[in-house]
């Protein structure tokens, strides 16, 4: 079972840790989801207030980038990006809509399947590219469909879309993951706007604001710092802190009472 997290301290230790994983690679909802369901929070509303939470890291986090974000193939930035609020609206309004029953049954296989990726995301992305010699090339309608597709993912859920984002790019474009990491934070504050704004209107993350506030000013310093940390820290260690993280939350989960 999942320890109990009451105290604002140890929330706020956990949005500071979910923004800087998002920053550096992807991973923050591990931390943020369990988080705030150990708070006494219900899965739907923890979900919500997660995504709500963590915006301001993702938002903090784009800035720091603002200088290293570069398009992705021959796809605009502006394309691209309203696929992101598009997706990410239609999919928080797919959380809002079903049965709360379904997403509770949902999360631990959600946070399994989102853990598989981040483990064999990369290595089946660099096989793939070394098989054929070349990435795909994706075209410019391609890609928008793809990233449509994950931002919808990424406003029901979010766990993991990141490096799905990388993979796409990587895959179908050539990309190297390194190059694309600042538009991928960017594209996931895209993704956050319009589901934090639904869930700020149509669902129930204002109805306990503390667990809400602690996780929010943890992910906006978590963000900002994390930015700045993943320029110095070396990529192996940085995905192994964010796949260990992953399983440890889906092991749990899977394992509470």
């Amino acid at each position: 079972m999942l320890p109990r997290v009451t105290d604002f301290w140890a929330l706020l230790l956990a949005g500071i840790a979910s923004g800087a994983l998002n920053s550096v690679g992807g991973g923050g909802t591990f931390v943020a989801l369990p988080a705030l369901v150990s708070a006494g929070l219900s899965p739907v509303t923890a979900n919500a207030s997660s995504t709500v939470a963590l915006l301001p890291g993702a938002l903090s986090s784009a800035w720091a980038y603002r200088g290293e974000i570069v398009p992705v193939g021959t796809t605009t930035n502006r394309s691209l990006t309203s696929m992101s609020l598009l997706g990410g609206g239609v999919g928080a309004g797919l959380l809002l809509a079903l049965p709360a029953a379904t997403f509770d049954a949902a999360v631990p296989w959600l946070l399994a399947f989102a853990t598989a990726v981040l483990a064999v995301g990369r290595p089946v992305s660099r096989l793939l590219r070394t098989t054929s010699g070349h990435p795909l090339d994706l075209g410019p309608r391609s890609v928008l469909a793809g990233q449509f597709v994950l931002a919808v993912y990424g406003g029901y859920f979010g766990g993991a879309v990141g490096i799905m984002m990388l993979a796409l790019w990587s895959v179908g474009l050539g990309l190297d993951a390194a190059v694309g990491n600042p538009m991928r934070v960017a594209q996931l504050a895209a993704i956050y706007t319009p589901a934090a704004a639904l869930f700020l209107i149509a669902g129930e993350v204002l109805a306990d604001p503390i667990p809400l506030t602690a996780v929010l000013v943890g992910a906006l310093l978590g963000g900002y710092v994390g930015a700045h940390l993943a320029r110095r820290l070396p990529a192996p260690l940085l995905r192994a802190i964010v796949l260990t993280t992953a399983v440890t939350m889906t092991v749990l989960y899977f394992n509470r009472g």
